[in-house]
């Protein structure tokens, strides 16, 4: 993750020096860019704005996860107003004045991680975070920043945003989860199958037990595949996509798509994973045969291959030993395996992660 401090000042350059380590604990890595007849205050950090603060702030808005402005609120607004994109796609944006005593995430709240790199922030410069977000005021389960801190897919922000206006105005929703639940759940999700408003974790693809339902998708799922030399992406596509639909799962949850390593060269296989933005792992026959569990054997496979089975043990590796969903699947040479992790829905504190 890339950070950039922007500073205008000598007594702001001096806080962006102080600032700089407290967001290389959160992981990233920093760049202070300042005015030029500051550098001297040390060198081997900061460097000069490229060109100018306009084109400096559009390439860090385009590159970097973190923004922060050590100034008046208002230079970071006019800086970063002509780069908005929307607030799935842009970065975190946050301003400290210069005495460090407030930092005010401005824009990615939740998404970006803004209000949390805030917190943490003003309390390693011994200030305060200004949150201004609804739920964070109120006191109230921020399903957005959750599910981005805790890499989950949201059905939509359109239905984020419905489940945070239903939980405004009632104070509580409804939970429901496929899977166990870790950690202290806010007091605002009351487990439940109907009602209302809820959260919903699943990855299932229809799952809409609440009036209002926003549903978190885990990326938990991992497709095997197998096939006949010269298979093209299109007919994989067309059989993966039959299996995950007769389960009823989600492409939300899918986390990839694993196959031997003999299969590198196979074009199908890659641009299938391409068309749905999923990694190909690849492993060699002695790791799939490594893998635990039972698996469908073919001596053929392995006279062929090295091993009895590559879908299923693709899966199961790539899924760090999880169970079958769907267990070999062959039909016109192709064979496809889904593979599902071990998984617990975990909650906690705002401060516990950033």
């Amino acid at each position: 993750m890339e950070a950039v401090v922007f500073s205008f000042t000598a007594a702001g350059t001096a806080l962006s020096l102080r600032i700089g380590p407290v967001l290389s604990e959160l992981g990233f890595i920093v760049t202070h860019e300042t005015m030029n007849k500051f550098i001297p205050m040390n060198p081997a950090v900061l460097r000069p704005f490229p060109l100018n603060v306009a084109e400096s702030v559009r390439l860090a808005f385009r590159n970097a996860e973190a923004l922060v402005f050590v100034g008046a609120a208002g230079i970071a607004v006019r800086s970063v107003a002509p780069q908005l994109r929307g607030k799935e796609k842009d970065p975190a944006v946050l301003v400290v004045d210069e005495k460090g005593e407030y930092v005010v995430p401005l824009l990615s709240g939740h998404i970006g991680g803004a209000n949390n790199i805030a917190r943490y922030l003003a309390k390693g410069l011994g200030g305060h975070a200004v949150i201004t977000t609804a739920t964070d005021v109120n006191n109230l389960f921020a399903v957005d920043e959750w599910a981005a801190v805790q890499g989950l897919r949201l059905s939509s922000l359109t239905d984020a945003k419905a489940f945070a206006a239903a939980l405004l105005e009632r104070g509580q929703a409804g939970l429901y989860s496929d899977f166990p639940l870790g950690g202290d759940v806010p007091a605002s999700l009351v487990q439940a199958e109907q009602g209302p408003a809820g959260l919903a974790v699943t990855v299932k693809d229809e799952c809409h037990p609440f009036a209002v339902t926003v549903v978190a998708r885990p990326p938990i799922l991992h497709i095997g595949v197998g096939c006949r030399r010269g298979a093209s992406a299109d007919f994989i596509a067309r059989r993966v996509g039959e299996d995950m639909e007769q389960l009823h799962l989600s492409w939300d949850a899918v986390a990839d798509v694993s196959t031997i390593d003999i299969k590198k060269d196979e074009v199908g296989i890659t641009e299938f994973a391409r068309a749905r933005h999923l990694p190909v792992r690849y492993y060699t026959a002695r790791q799939l045969n490594d893998a635990p569990g039972k698996f469908i054997s073919s001596g053929f496979v392995r006279r062929v291959v090295g091993t009895d089975n590559v879908c299923e043990r693709a899966a199961v590796l790539s899924s760090h030993g999880g169970r079958l969903l769907l267990e070999k699947s062959g039909r016109d040479g192709v064979t496809v395996a889904i593979a599902c992790e071990e998984y617990v829905v975990q909650f906690g504190k705002k401060e516990d992660k950033v």
